[in-house]
């Protein structure tokens, strides 16, 4: 039988993120699921090499990568309309409940058991480490569009380091002081200097 599974999310870098804002650089969810799944790593390893945790890595990291697949088709809806009250919160949920069916049923059976998971996560525990990766792409997206002269972002980057300081997680404090103060750097400022 033939699968339309990954073809399906192949199609995430046609959908576009940050739709209601001016942006000086255009974004995929594609690309968007990467950073996040990068940042997923680097703090669960961050978790594992500087706080002595046990966090699997590679779980994580592989519900990274699929954060988003339902985006495929629902689409990035921005944050304002998805919180803008509880009924649509609650029926926002309830496409994506049928998004994420309608995924499923598009993987070859022999692989359901692998990728269903994926879509479909409900381990609250591993997931909060993607849910504050997610937030902190968005934090960087902000930060990065404001360094770049685009004050359409400042509102939302006070209200993501916000979030992500309510997080109580120490490894995204880690990040946020050892490794965020760089993406307010030109290339120049950034590159090493020769001895």
């Amino acid at each position: 039988m033939e699968s339309h599974f990954f073809s399906y999310l192949y199609r995430l870098r046609y959908i576009e993120r940050w739709s209601l804002m001016r942006n000086t650089h255009r974004e995929s969810v594609a690309v968007h699921s990467y950073y996040v799944s990068t940042l997923a790593h680097l703090l669960c390893t961050i978790a594992n090499e500087v706080y002595g945790k046990s966090v699997p890595t590679d779980r994580v990291v592989s519900l990274a990568l699929f954060h988003d697949a339902t985006e495929v088709f629902v689409g990035d809806v921005a944050a304002p309309v998805k919180h803008s009250n509880p009924n649509v919160r609650r029926s926002f949920r309830e496409i994506e409940e049928a998004a994420a069916e309608q995924i499923v049923r598009m993987i070859p059976e022999e692989l359901r058991d692998v990728y269903a998971p994926l879509i479909h996560s409900h381990d609250d525990e591993l997931y909060a480490w993607v849910k504050a990766a997610d937030l902190l792409d968005a934090y960087l997206k902000s930060l990065t569009e404001l360094t770049a002269g685009n004050r359409e972002f400042a509102v939302a980057k006070a209200q993501l380091e916000a979030s992500l300081r309510g997080l109580g997680m120490p490894e995204v404090d880690y990040f946020l002081r050892h490794l965020a103060p760089s993406f307010e750097k030109t290339l120049d400022e950034i590159v090493p200097n020769e001895p």
